[in-house]
């Protein structure tokens, strides 16, 4: 688990009541390979810029039960071919990451057609979380 601290950061996406987000292709390539690299802080610097001004704790990869998970948009309509590449992809061992902001309600950010896959598949899905940290344990 990383803690990271955000200062200027756009307020476009708030814990609970989301928004649309558009990631950088470079973002989005590592989380759909799941090969996301460590300093999660630096590999998510994009998506965290759009986050309000607070203390954050980032983890991950990690599984996490996507049952109550609450998309930041509507749940698009799959696009079946996308969704087949991923089932495809995770029969074959690889685990693609889905960003989840963690709130009183786990909000999916980016990875719907990940999770639509890794549920056809039975599959609990890999995701890196995002969730409010306290000020004074951010900084230790």
């Amino acid at each position: 688990m990383e803690r990271v601290t955000i200062t200027g950061g756009a307020g476009f996406l708030e814990l609970n009541t989301g928004g649309r987000v558009e990631l950088p292709q470079s973002l989005r390539i590592a989380l759909a390979t799941g090969q996301v690299r460590l300093p999660l802080a630096e590999t998510l610097r994009e998506l965290l810029a759009l986050l309000v001004d607070g203390h954050y704790r980032v983890s991950g990869p990690q599984r996490f039960e996507a049952g109550d998970l609450v998309p930041a948009n509507d749940w698009p309509d799959d696009d079946d071919a996308r969704v087949a590449y991923y089932r495809t992809a995770i029969r074959s061992g690889h685990r693609p990451v889905a960003v989840v902001l963690s709130g009183t309600r786990p909000l999916l950010v980016d990875g719907h057609h990940k999770i639509s896959a890794y549920r056809a598949e039975g599959v609990t899905p890999s995701v890196v979380l995002i969730s409010a940290a306290r000020a004074d344990i951010a900084s230790g």
